[in-house]
């Protein structure tokens, strides 16, 4: 599986990781190219070789004209977004990254998206950033993306709205929504902001930050604007093959979570299963078992990240009758899987593609889609789940 690996050594924003894709191969022609297919003028993209310390980078601008530097508000960058002649999963993942940075302005500012004005974001230097990078990834064939820690900000930045933290509030609440991880300042930390609030909602959408196995044949920079000489203002981005590509790979960093319950109402645990998942847990099932004096009673098991076993354990504590839980570490074996939207007779369906040792072993309709096209077409539930598994089944 062709996948990256992205080292924020200086920090991130949008324009170093544009500057990262062309320095590891993406034609700048293509990014102009994909970038045209939006109905929105006001700028011209050039890059040039530049040095971050001892690093060679590419630095990217994005040269605006009075167009270009118009403040659009949110509802705006998100229609020229959807109706675009994009690729559809470029769209949708723009879209995502596009709310992301929005709901976080929001919660910074007290102000309903809608109504949101943005400044420094409200350019169309915003589009060219989040589409471009999404739509970069997928020129290159990227499909799994990885990312190290965010590095905090030290400092303070002016901007249109005062003097604010080097780790600016924005940014801040992406990484909070995210969960991001972020390794703290020190005397040897980046100096200044490091991460813009495009850059963090464009790498907690995209990459993940779990572990990765990465055989490494490519390797570019991206250069941030300024030029700092106590350390090298750049992003890195590794391109290689994951390990192993299309075996099962072993999760590690999870929890396991149980409990014995002898003395609540069945209604209750839908109730804690449907809070737990809403949580972020990533199973979660009950077990007919009997304690002591044989009484019936059921064990509640949850399976999360490690990250978000307190979590879940409160529920557990504050919505049921226990008194306590018990938390192991544990680790599983994954099947690669995706979810690809495939046209059939009846209609588009969405359906999961499970593969080990890259064979396709299963293939699982998504449920919502068939409950669709059976309402829509009078036919029975499950002849059109097999209809929609054979038929996705001929064309992958």
């Amino acid at each position: 599986m062709k996948s990256a690996y992205i080292d924020m050594i200086g920090g991130a924003s949008g324009d170093m990781l544009l500057g990262a894709l062309i320095d590891v191969g993406l034609s700048l022609d293509d990014l102009r190219a994909q970038l045209s297919l939006m109905d929105v003028g006001g700028y011209t993209l050039r890059s040039e070789q530049v040095s971050r310390g001892a690093l060679n980078c590419t630095l990217l601008h994005v040269d605006l004209d009075d167009e270009g530097l118009r403040r659009r508000g949110w509802d705006e960058l998100s229609g020229t977004i959807e109706s675009s002649r994009l690729p559809e999963e470029v769209r949708t993942k723009s879209i995502e990254v596009l709310d992301r940075l929005t709901d976080a302005e929001s919660v910074v500012h007290g102000v309903d998206r809608h109504h949101l004005t943005p400044h420094e974001l409200g350019s169309v230097d915003t589009l060219v950033d989040l589409v471009g990078v999404v739509a970069g990834f997928r020129l290159l064939g990227i499909e799994h993306i990885a990312a190290g820690s965010f590095p905090a900000g030290t400092g303070f930045v002016m901007s249109d709205h005062g003097r604010i933290p080097g780790l600016a509030p924005a940014t801040a609440q992406v990484y909070a929504a995210a969960n991001a991880p972020v390794r703290a300042a020190n005397q040897w930390s980046p100096k200044g902001e490091t991460v813009t609030p495009s850059g963090a909602s464009l790498i907690t959408s995209i990459a993940s930050f779990d572990p990765i196995q990465l055989s490494v044949n490519k390797i570019g920079y991206g250069a941030g604007s300024r030029d700092p000489e106590d350390y090298p203002n750049a992003l890195g981005l590794w391109i290689g093959e994951t390990a192993d590509p299309g075996t099962a790979s072993l999760d590690g960093g999870l929890a396991l979570l149980e409990t014995n319950i002898d003395d609540m109402g069945g209604e209750q645990f839908g109730y804690v299963q449907e809070r737990l998942l809403d949580s972020g847990a990533l199973d979660v099932w009950m077990t007919p078992i009997q304690m002591k004096k044989n009484r019936p009673a059921v064990l509640l098991s949850i399976l999360v990240k490690e990250a978000d076993a307190d979590i879940a354990a409160k529920i557990v504590l504050r919505e049921t009758s226990t008194l306590g839980v018990r938390r192991r570490s544990v680790e599983r074996y994954t099947a690669d899987r995706e979810i690809v939207e495939v046209e059939t007779s009846l209609g588009t369906a969405r359906v999961k593609i499970k593969r080990v040792d890259g064979e396709v072993v299963g293939v699982a309709p998504e449920y919502d889609d068939c409950r669709l096209l059976a309402m829509k077409h009078d036919l029975p539930f499950a002849e059109v789940m097999r209809l929609v598994s054979d038929e996705a089944r001929s064309l992958i």
